[in-house]
């Protein structure tokens, strides 16, 4: 990968792409460390900071810590990614965006493009507003004597519109950069949060040695400590304390967790197919050989994204109720039964995962209308016949695939968070669908800068 930027960089035409998409990134970075005015960001992070097992705390994560700030792009393009799978799944049920989709060319997806902006905007709109909601019901705005109104216009107004300047943004890098946009800039708040993670498990380590120190160490710093004081305050510093083993452990399982990633990623089932001869005019045309791939990780990270916002919703409703774990009831029930350390809470997640694995997997890949074109295109499947058979075998093997990356996308999101309770690491909460996107987009990124490579190096068969 790195020897692939080395080389991209010393192509004038990509050196300027490159630069634009990093001009791009520092830009989005800017724009998250400004704040939205009227609100306490200082309490917002620290109330958000206790929803790690919520829906706010993935868009947290996904937005790079933005969203307990309370910037301008607090939102991140959240909204715009809901509003693609939106106007996906409704391609598939109402069958006018379906033709529009598959028979209007370039113009059509120029329009199912502009239609996917227009419910970005909306989605927005609709996010501020209850982010306004969540941070007015807890005492978090301060707009002082001014109108209420107003400062619930400006803060919505700010959200959305720093949302849809991301959607723009994105869709510049797309253009004029490197990669896809909308992906590169979600790659890029991930990572963010990365060096936060290294400090928290630096301090981890360095609290693990004042509590291994014992009260004897402490108290030989502090002379007017007593015994007791010291007792407590390693008390109280024992769960954020990181072993050097178990800071070891995470390390090589993350390594590992990159090195599976990747492999499942670029594995696929060949489908052999072969093209039947056939005669037109004077020309002869078919008889060669392909294949159709179909890729382990069809689904990609969506089955996760999908699972986590179901599995967490019933936690942040209570959430905005103010119920605790410790509230009595059937709201404090309900937040120890789906709090992520149970076990409750990992079976769901991952039945959530495998149904929306072959949820999406179906909806991404069509079997009899794959088999329908291979039939019209002289195509056939070595040892079958074309039409229905060739389409329940596609069926079979999507089934098959289907399954084996469900298992595989419940792997890598639920270990994560295992491990996470066990050494008692929060940070690593949400890491399996972080890996997955930043593992994801880092490939496609360098498989695009080698394709525009080869292009340009490419001699032809004049030379």
């Amino acid at each position: 990968m790195i020897q692939t930027i080395r080389n991209a960089w010393r192509v004038p035409e990509l050196k300027k792409k490159m630069l634009f998409t990093i001009m791009a990134l520092l830009i989005f970075r800017l724009g998250s460390a400004i704040p939205v005015p009227y609100i306490d960001g200082e309490s917002l992070r620290t109330y958000l900071d206790s929803q790690s097992g919520t829906i706010l705390g993935l868009m947290n994560a996904m937005s790079g810590s933005a969203f307990s700030m309370a910037t301008v792009f607090a939102l991140s393009i959240q909204p715009y990614i809901n509003s693609s799978i939106i106007i996906q799944l409704l391609t598939v049920a109402i069958p006018a965006l379906e033709r529009l989709q598959k028979e209007g060319g370039e113009e059509g997806r120029k329009k199912i493009a502009s239609i996917t902006r227009y419910t970005t905007v909306a989605i927005a709109l609709l996010q501020g507003f209850g982010y306004y909601t969540l941070v007015n019901s807890y005492g978090l705005v301060n707009g002082g004597a001014l109108n209420k109104f107003w400062v619930g216009t400006v803060i919505v107004i700010s959200f959305t519109a720093g949302s849809a300047f991301l959607m723009w943004l994105g869709e510049q890098i797309t253009e004029f950069g490197i990669g896809n946009g909308i992906s590169i800039i979600l790659f890029a708040g991930i990572v963010s949060r990365f060096p936060r993670m290294v400090m928290d498990g630096f301090n981890g380590f360095q609290t693990w040695l004042v509590v291994n120190a014992g009260t004897a160490g402490l108290m030989a710093k502090n002379k007017d400590m007593t015994e007791e004081v010291a007792q407590q305050y390693i008390n109280a510093l024992k769960p954020s304390a990181l072993a050097p083993w178990t800071l070891a452990l995470i390390v090589v399982g993350m390594l590992a967790l990159v090195v599976f990633i990747v492999y499942i990623n670029n594995a696929e089932r060949r489908i052999p197919v072969q093209y039947a001869k056939r005669v037109v005019g004077r020309k002869m045309y078919g008889g060669q050989s392909t294949h159709i791939p179909m890729k382990v990780s069809m689904a990609g990270v969506m089955p996760i994204i999908f699972a986590q916002s179901i599995a967490s919703l019933p936690a942040t409703v209570c959430g905005f109720m103010g119920i605790t774990e410790k509230s009595e009831g059937f709201g404090g029930g309900m937040m120890r039964l789906f709090d992520t350390t149970k076990p409750f809470y990992s079976v769901l997640y991952f039945l959530l995962i495998v149904g929306f694995s072959y949820f999406y997997s179906t909806m991404a890949f069509n079997p009899i209308e794959v088999a329908n074109n291979l039939k019209k295109n002289g195509g056939f499947i070595p040892g079958l016949r074309p039409g229905k058979p060739t389409a329940d075998f596609l069926i079979r093997v999507l089934n098959k695939i289907t399954m084996f990356g469900a298992l595989y996308l419940s792997v890598i999101a639920i270990a994560p968070i295992i491990t996470g309770n066990l050494v008692r690491y929060s940070s690593l909460a949400i890491g399996g669908t972080s890996v997955i996107i930043v593992v994801g987009v880092a490939l496609e990124t360098v498989k695009q800068m080698e394709a525009q490579m080869l292009m340009r190096h490419y001699k032809g068969f004049l030379e």
